[in-house]
């Protein structure tokens, strides 16, 4: 049981984190980094902008090390908050679609 409360409340904890940082950026940019590493993509959409900055942070340099970061069952962490993020995502889609005909794409980096 304990195990269970601790698997959800990790889960609570990263759902959405990538929306919650695109949803309205400062000055329209978002910085996508990953161990220094900087991502390969130059903006994301608002639309679904969540779910695209997780896979933009997984679209980065290539590491130097052999550790690529945090795992849940050797399942990267930004797989896991990716799933979340289509959720969050959807929620504030009416919010998203129309900050995106207003403003356009948010710029990476």
């Amino acid at each position: 049981m304990k195990r269970i409360i601790s698997l959800a409340s990790a889960s609570i904890i990263c759902a959405s984190c990538a929306t919650v940082k695109t949803v309205n950026p400062k000055d329209n940019q978002v910085d996508i980094a990953h161990r220094g590493q900087k991502s390969y993509c130059e903006s994301i959409p608002r639309v679904y902008s969540g779910t695209s900055y997780s896979f933009c942070l997984m679209n980065s340099e290539p590491s130097q090390t052999v550790n690529t970061g945090s795992t849940l069952n050797h399942i990267p962490l930004e797989a896991i908050d990716a799933v979340f993020s289509v959720a969050a995502d959807t929620i504030v889609l009416p919010y998203t679609v129309m900050t995106q005909a207003k403003h356009g794409n948010i710029k990476v980096n």
